[in-house]
């Protein structure tokens, strides 16, 4: 049996593809950005058209942990806990003899903690130690909390160790965490090992609104390229920007700290390392908030791999999605992937990057309003519940671009007269990828008349 590799994930939260300077993309290239990330890049495979699935921190992550669409295990939203009956990649690992481990920011836990008065399930891990059986599968290695911003800032707060002991840390968080992983990377091991390192970072801090850069950053990047998405807009991205890519730069230089790691253990070639984010970042001028739409600024994310079957320095540009990511890691394991994943693994991509292993990408959106779109390498098309209707399968056009010639997708062709013929074909195409990837039949009605061109 061909010897298994050590598997490092390494997640980023909310950040945009376009910081990592390899994508050739501003406001990453011209700053020469992700230096680290860029060699990952040039020695591994970098996927050009990575989304996710669901542009929520806590569905995203679910995702990625059981290999499920969120909706498909009632981790629709924010301040869910993973069922406790659904297996995840992590207890996939363990039975194949792999050591888990898990760093940081969590998000699996808590179970409408927020709600008042107390729901009959509530359960609140926000601050408190995660009990073991909360914790996806990760057994051997645990250095976490469920809401990091909750138990930490940029600078100073604390996670809790396996036998929830509270650990606090002085230093900038990012570099704390990759400390924490870089000691698990070191510990000798008997067996090869799944590492999952979930930063926070570049996410804004919640309770003090803004970005919480390493000192004396944020002033590096106050001089960029502004994205074409957010030229001449609304939102907070002018306040929060010399910070954000500051943030992009800090979590860099420490993919650089963990890959040293690595090398001078001599493990790098025989790992498997993964570098990703949740999702992207739109800065308000979307919605009210940062994400939570079917905007490539929302869903387009980096994705780069590195290890054992991803070398080269290849480029794949063909749609994939965070569903695909966990096949990809049991398949690089060598364990089965089940069917009932309806994801696919990218192995086959990074041997032969002109194949494709999907034609779209599904999106579930919540909690700005519940929705379903499809991400083709052409056009976006989104369709909204209406909650007025009362059906929960009756959902209602509500965005639409043309990719090609709209890549800031500032122009929503939903309800345009001159589209409708498109339109028609991608309302039938997103109901029919909702029954294939959800069994769910929907029905989508036409949207009648335009909206004004987008200037948020």
């Amino acid at each position: 049996m061909p010897k298994r590799p050590n598997i490092v994930f390494l997640f980023s939260d909310q950040q945009r593809y376009d910081t990592v300077s390899g994508y050739g993309a501003v406001p990453g290239a011209p700053l020469g950005l992700t230096p680290n990330l860029d060699a990952l890049a040039a020695d591994g495979v970098r996927f050009d058209l990575a989304m996710t699935c669901q542009p929520v921190c806590g569905p995203a992550r679910a995702c990625l942990q059981t290999g499920l669409y969120p909706d498909a295990i009632g981790c629709t939203v924010n301040d869910r806990a993973l069922p406790p009956d659904v297996t995840t990649v992590a207890d996939r690992m363990n039975a194949a003899g792999y050591e888990t481990a898990y760093v940081g920011k969590w998000h699996l836990a808590s179970q409408n903690s927020f709600a008042s008065p107390p729901a009959p399930d509530t359960a609140d891990y926000k601050t408190k130690p995660i009990p073991p059986e909360r914790r996806g599968g990760y057994r051997d290695y645990w250095m976490a909390a469920d809401v990091l911003e909750f138990t930490s800032h940029g600078y100073g707060g604390y996670v809790y160790d396996g036998d929830g002991r509270r650990v606090d840390f002085d230093g900038y968080r990012a570099d704390f965490l990759a400390d924490r992983a870089i000691v698990y990377i070191r510990k000798p091991k008997e067996k090869p090992f799944f590492l999952f390192v979930s930063w926070l970072e570049p996410h804004h801090q919640n309770d003090r609104g803004r970005c919480e850069a390493p000192d004396g950053w944020a002033e590096r990047y106050a001089d960029y390229e502004v994205p074409a998405d957010l030229s001449g807009t609304g939102g907070d991205w002018r306040e929060e920007m010399p910070a954000y890519l500051a943030c992009c730069r800090s979590l860099d230089e420490n993919v650089g700290r963990i890959l040293d790691a690595l090398g001078e253990t001599g493990q790098l070639d025989d790992t498997l390392v993964v570098y990703t984010s949740d999702h992207g970042c739109h800065f308000r001028t979307r919605n009210s908030e940062y994400k939570r739409s079917c905007h490539d600024a929302s869903l387009h994310v980096p994705l780069i791999v590195r290890g054992p079957g991803f070398r080269g320095g290849r480029t794949v540009n063909r749609l994939t999605s965070l569903i695909d990511l966990p096949p990809t890691l049991l398949d690089a394991a060598g364990i089965a992937v089940p069917d009932s994943f309806p994801g696919h693994s990218l192995a086959p991509l990074a041997a032969d990057p002109e194949s494709s292993v999907r034609d779209e990408v599904l999106v579930q959106i919540s909690e700005a309003g519940r929705g379903r779109a499809i991400r083709t390498p052409e056009q976006t098309f989104c369709a909204m519940l209406d909650p007025a209707d009362g059906d929960p399968d009756l959902y209602r056009e509500a965005y639409c671009y043309d990719n090609r010639i709209d890549p800031a997708q500032r122009n929503n062709l939903a309800g345009d007269p001159a589209f409708r013929a498109e339109r028609e074909a991608l309302r039938v195409r997103l109901a029919e990828t909702v029954l294939r990837e959800e069994g769910r039949r929907i029905r989508i009605l036409e949207k009648q008349n335009p909206d004004p061109k987008f200037r948020s």
